[in-house]
């Protein structure tokens, strides 16, 4: 064997333990399907410290079949990531939890055809965002309805659906909170504090958090909602 053999041997022995280590050591799987697609790169992904980390992908050619792996410490918002050349961006998220998470989707609809199963924490995020969704509807309406008002020169019914869309943003963040507070037992809590309620009154964001069970309190949301509360009391 050549010195350049010996050498590529050597690089591919440590690919493949670097490989079945990694696969070793993942306990998340995520099983999916994209109805339609033929061509592209899936990606698993998660937030990092500034930018967005890649912990799996996958070349698709021809099948629409795919399986990710990680590791993951406990529930965490990860995002699928589906990559095809086109220009734009698609994204999946969804929480996951050590296990199996299934999502099927088209490529036509690759953001808004998803179905998810897999943990109790995308489950309820699942029931968040349904709920949430009507809101997002209504509000689409009163901005429309606002455009029609102000090509008229309709200062009343302008002011009237200001009104009405400051109250919907209540409602809104008042249900948030209220869902946060029912499930002070889910991670879902405190990622729903804060990402779903940052310009909410800080009084019910302590609120929030304070009701967490201890578990919850040291989880991954908990420590960073902990944190912006430390930093936003420090600051004033």
């Amino acid at each position: 064997m050549t010195k350049l053999n010996k050498v590529l041997s050597l690089i591919i022995l440590i690919a493949l333990a670097v490989s079945c280590g990694k696969n070793n050591d993942a306990n998340f799987t995520l099983k999916g399907s994209v109805k339609g697609l033929k061509k592209g790169v899936v990606y698993l992904q998660k937030d990092g410290d500034s930018s967005i980390v890649d912990l799996d992908s996958m070349v698709i050619s021809g099948q629409s079949e795919f399986t990710l792996h990680t590791h993951i410490d406990e529930p965490i918002l990860l995002y699928l990531k589906l990559f095809k050349n086109d220009g734009a961006e698609h994204y999946i998220p969804f929480f996951a939890d050590k296990g199996v998470t299934e999502i099927t989707t088209s490529l036509k609809g690759f953001n808004y055809d998803s179905e998810i199963k897999g943990s109790k924490q995308q489950e309820l995020l699942k029931e968040y965002l349904s709920v949430l969704s009507r809101y997002n509807d209504k509000n689409l309406d009163i901005i429309e309805e606002s455009f029609k008002a102000r090509e008229k020169n309709d200062s009343i019914a302008v002011d009237s659906l200001n009104r009405l869309a400051d109250h919907l943003i209540k409602r809104k963040y008042a249900y948030t909170i209220q869902f946060a507070m029912n499930n002070k037992d889910s991670e879902i809590a405190p990622y729903l504090a804060l990402y779903e309620t940052r310009n909410a009154n800080p009084v019910y964001i302590d609120s929030i958090y304070n009701s967490l069970n201890p578990e919850i309190k040291n989880s991954l949301y908990g420590k960073k909602l902990s944190e912006v509360i430390a930093n936003r009391n420090s600051n004033n």
